[in-house]
């Protein structure tokens, strides 16, 4: 009775382990769903506001589209790192505009969260918090931090999804235009379709000051759908990735070197009126490791 009592602990362990796997590689593939290239639509609407200024007006509607070539940059079974490439122009004149990165990986315990006020501060989760889970993070045009969180991958009645809410800065649609609210609390749903994939947000525009409770300032509906199309309409991005793919390899080798202090990270917003993807987007920045180490260096608080 003893050895079948041990026999049938090691068959239900055997079956566990077999079942995680299989649920880990559908993760990975929906996933890697998202790679490839997009006509993308970019919808965004200011759907409720709460301040107390009767003379508020909130952003306008906002409807967008381009080509997007997503780019798989590492393949590994516990990390997925995806580049998003924007190509704009005409076919004949197409120009390529690096857009924001995606790392996805596997029962991580390692987050920088967003504070307010370009503030990450680093956090430590359980590791009994995170099984199963994929932390999907979140990176701007000049690879410096956007916004991280964990969750799990689902997979039922043929649909395959992620959904988390996590705190953000503003968006580059907002960052120059608003100066009301500094934090944006963004609920993201990454959902792959039949056509290729979607990803839906429900987002805050929220004050957040030291000592003082958030107050919610409006609520924002955002839509980015991805139709998967020909990866021969993405040729040109595609070939800008393997011309400029050491450089940028340069850029998030420094990024990791400053992540991997593992303390609370403060970014200057510019150094000499430039913010860091004005130099590092540049055509005239020469691109050596030494000038990127710098430069990203000198946005850097207590480095």
């Amino acid at each position: 009775m003893k050895h079948l009592k041990h026999s049938v602990v090691a068959i239900l362990t055997f079956v566990c382990s077999l079942h995680a796997q299989s649920k880990k590689e559908k993760d990975i593939q929906a996933i890697k769903n998202m790679c490839g290239c997009y006509e993308v639509t970019f919808d965004f609407a200011e759907t409720f506001a709460y301040s107390n200024d009767s003379t508020y007006i909130g952003s306008p509607v906002k409807h967008d589209k381009g080509l997007e070539w997503v780019e798989l940059v590492e393949d590994s079974p516990n990390k997925l790192v995806m580049q998003h490439l924007l190509i704009v122009g005409p076919p004949q004149r197409q120009s390529i505009v690096k857009h924001w990165r995606q790392d996805w990986l596997y029962e991580n315990t390692e987050l920088y969260m967003y504070d307010h006020n370009n503030k990450w501060t680093f956090t430590t989760l359980p590791e009994e918090n995170v099984v199963g889970q994929w932390t999907q993070k979140v990176f701007q045009v000049d690879d410096s931090p956007r916004y991280e969180g964990t969750a799990t991958w689902v997979h039922v009645d043929g649909k395959s999804y992620w959904e988390n809410t996590t705190d953000a800065p503003l968006p580059r649609r907002e960052r120059t235009k608003r100066s009301d609210y500094n934090v944006t609390v963004r609920t993201n749903r990454h959902e792959i379709t039949d056509k290729g994939w979607i990803h839906d947000q429900d987002n805050l525009k929220v004050v957040r000051e030291n000592g003082q409770s958030d107050f919610v300032l409006a609520k924002e509906k955002g839509l980015n759908t991805y139709t998967k199309v020909d990866d021969s309409r993405c040729k040109t991005a595609h070939n800008w990735w393997k011309e400029n793919k050491d450089t940028w390899a340069t850029v998030r080798a420094k990024w990791d070197t400053i992540f991997n202090k593992k303390q609370d990270l403060v970014l200057q917003k510019s150094v000499n009126g430039k913010p860091l993807f004005g130099y590092l987007l540049a055509e005239d920045f020469e691109k050596t490791d030494k000038t990127i180490n710098e430069i990203i260096d000198a946005f850097v608080d207590g480095k």
